[in-house]
């Protein structure tokens, strides 16, 4: 024993993964500076038998299963893995390599591995079956009971009453889904760094603000090139396809972005075949027709039908409302110009944005210069401290894992720590897509002491240029409200356990604190608190104010209908009922576009171009966390438009949007319960009852 834990010692010596109890950091945060590639997979190998060890005592323990022995001692367990894994698959999507990527790659089946030995532990799940039968005598409080439920329906959900023979098929069909999946989302990125189009003469680039051109501009300067660079990044891609004039380029930009994963050395078409039978393979064995079925038993929405109800709700509302929005932006094109007879998807930002600009006089380039990124900042860091009580202050002794990122001590209203903040605004080539909140360390209690949490945003903004600061769009604010959202809901988090703290809630349910925090963006109230002209100091305009009002539900419809299509591509994928076969004669790739334009199709308003595809790059369904669940945007956004009604009604009543009664309600139910009861009993302690679609067909002006 001695021996191996001299072993143990001299490794931790040269591996700070392993010294995590010994770090001297602020709040116990990772030393990024002192963590290397090649300390990750040794770290993994430690972790994993330390956890299966940790598995090990409690399946031999002689004493009787208890709810202290057998569910704390299993929840507890695996505290390394959570150290290593928390630190590697942050780094793998804010700031990867292909070394990161190559070790993610190694370690994909080893982890999918340690997992199934875990969930297939016979002895481990008679323990916990054990204290679950008797969970009606045991005196357990709220989130006991839940935690008790949650872990035995994991280990039933994921193979532990299947026979021996099924059980060694759900092993492998998991470790090969987890190939799947990770070998999509690395193409996906793969192929977004690949393309780019480098302009050499300024002249194509009429319609672009000097901003934009600035950027393009420092893209080809980062390649060694001379001219200006377009990629597939949000942060090109959406101005371009919005102001550029010359519509071969934004065709080609189109084109490029809809068809990326589609056929070439990134291809992803059989990878989605195998990914979808094989979830339909894993589904099968718990007697569940769909994966679907068994994939929604945890959510608040609970079935298939449920979803498809929504699906079918909102279609229909909104539907009609979405066709006449195409129908006048077409009229508008005609015009104006416009030659072809049908508005293709290349064609739809630039003009929505020309008749927006007509409508209502109020454009991004407008709005720009009044959300500087420091007063966003402060604007949002200050949207906390008015409704919770809680500040931020930049803590530069917290090391980050990339120079960009500010860590920030985040404090209670009573000045106590409650979380590190870390927060990663800019594109880079190494992080992917999109914008997301995740942890770097949860919170629990053990031992009396609070472990507070890490927790990142991490984003795609627009970037300061040669001659400007970082001047947001009014979307990117909205999404870093979002964003902040979720971060909310992980640092005000006050559970006992951390598989219950923090957004480890239902992922229809999730998205409530992100897209309810997005609603501030358009409250006089807030805005006027941080929305200054970064050259002047002047506070956004009454006039512009009243113009971004009167702008809200623009095109609210079309993009209500947008997130419906997405919806149903993901529930047609999983709630196949027979293995997808491809059509011999016409091969995946065209077998894979007819299913999905098929899904699609009652929900398209407009054309749809031959050979682009969704699903090969749609990767919150096939790599993220989103199979058979993407309809939980819509399914939140009803929420979050049903609790933001009451800060209304509030304010109607008390004058303030920043009414701290509610703030306390949704905080008290919302952000801190994390998921130790029940989401629907949770909104409706907050709420007083059950949501409506009302709010939310108000807010979007469907409903008058």
């Amino acid at each position: 024993m001695a021996l191996a834990t001299t072993v143990l010692a001299a490794t931790a010596a040269t591996n700070p993964l392993l010294d995590y109890k010994n770090w001297k950091t602020p709040h116990g945060t990772y030393p990024f500076n002192e963590i290397h590639a090649e300390h990750y997979m040794p770290a993994f190998e430690e972790a994993f038998k330390q956890g299966l060890k940790e598995i090990d005592d409690i399946v031999n323990n002689p004493e009787a299963p208890t709810f202290k022995n057998t569910i704390e001692a299993y929840e507890a367990s695996g505290e390394l893995l959570t150290v290593v894994a928390g630190c590697f698959y942050n780094l793998t999507s804010a700031e990867t390599n292909d070394t990161l990527q190559q070790i993610e790659m190694e370690l994909s089946p080893k982890l999918s591995e340690y997992s199934s030995t875990i969930r297939l532990n016979e002895g481990l799940f008679q323990r916990i079956k054990t204290v679950y039968d008797q969970r009606a005598k045991l005196k357990l409080d709220k989130a006991q009971m839940k935690l008790l439920e949650d872990i035995y329906e994991s280990f039933a959900n994921n193979g532990a009453n299947l026979s021996a023979e099924d059980k060694q098929t759900y092993r492998e069909l998991t470790a090969k889904l987890s190939q799947l999946t990770l070998q999509y989302g690395q193409n996906v990125l793969k192929a977004t760094n690949a393309w780019t189009m480098l302009i050499t003469d300024e002249a194509l680039l009429a319609g672009l603000n000097d901003d934009t051109k600035s950027m393009l501009r420092a893209n080809a300067e980062k390649q060694g090139k001379e001219g200006w660079l377009l990629n597939l990044k949000p942060t090109t891609t959406i101005p371009v396809m919005q102001d550029l004039d010359n519509r071969d380029i934004r065709r080609e930009l189109y084109m490029a972005s809809a068809t990326k994963c589609v056929g070439g050395e990134f291809d992803n078409t059989a990878i989605i075949v195998e990914i979808v039978n094989t979830r339909l393979a894993l589904a099968n064995l718990f007697d569940k027709k769909t994966y679907a079925e068994k994939s929604l038993y945890k959510t608040m929405a609970e079935t298939p039908e449920n979803v498809y109800k929504l699906l079918d709700q909102l279609r229909d509302a909104y539907m009609p409302a979405a066709q006449a929005e195409v129908k006048e932006l077409e009229d508008y094109a005609h015009a104006h110009g416009f030659y072809a007879a049908q508005l293709q998807p290349w064609d739809f930002s630039y003009y929505s944005k020309k008749l927006k600009q007509e409508k209502y006089a109020i454009s991004d380039d407008d709005l720009r210069p009044y959300f500087e990124l420091e007063n966003v900042k402060k604007g949002v860091f200050g949207l906390a401290e008015k409704l919770y009580g809680i500040k931020f202050k930049e803590n530069k002794n917290i090391q980050v894992y990339h120079p960009e990122v500010t860590a920030y001590e985040v404090f209670d209203e009573k000045g106590k720590f409650l979380a590190v903040y870390y927060a990663d605004f800019h594109p880079r080539d190494g992080k992917r897509g999109g914008a997301w909140m995740n942890d770097f360390q949860p919170q629990y209690i053990k031992n009396g002491k609070d472990h507070r949490p890490h927790i990142v945003n991490v984003m795609n903004f627009t970037r300061p240029t040669a001659e400007k600061p970082a001047l947001f769009t009014y979307d990117e604010v909205r999404t870093f409200l979002h964003e902040f959202g979720h971060g909310l809901h992980g640092m005000l988090t006050r559970c006992q356990y951390a598989a219950q703290s923090g957004t480890n809630v239902p992922r229809d349910f999730v998205e409530l604190p992100s897209q309810f925090n997005e609603n501030f963006i358009d409250e006089k109230e807030f805005l006027d608190t941080f929305a200054k002209h970064y050259l002047t100091g002047d506070k956004l305009p009454q006039e512009l104010l009243d113009k971004m009002h009167a702008s809200q539900t623009y095109h609210a419809a079309y993009a209500c209908v947008r997130q419906l299509s997405f919806g149903y591509l993901d529930m047609a994928w999983h709630s196949l009922e027979q293995p997808f076969e491809v059509n011999e004669t016409i091969g995946t790739l065209e077998s894979v576009i007819r299913f999905s334009d098929k899904a699609m199709e009652q929900v398209q308003v407009m054309p749809t171009v031959p050979g682009t595809q969704m699903c090969t790059s749609f990767t919150h369904i096939f790599s993220g966390g989103y199979a058979a669940g993407y309809y939980s945007y819509k399914w939140s956004e009803l929420l979050d438009a049903d609790a933001f009604s009451v800060f209304k009604a509030a304010q109607k009543k008390n004058g303030s949007i920043f009414d701290k009664k509610t703030a306390k309600r949704f905080r008290q139910n919302i952000l801190e319960r994390g998921g130790t009861e029940k989401a629907m009993d949770l909104y409706k302690r907050f709420r007083g009852g059950e949501p409506t679609i009302d709010a939310l067909l108000e807010r979007d002006g469907i409903k008058k």
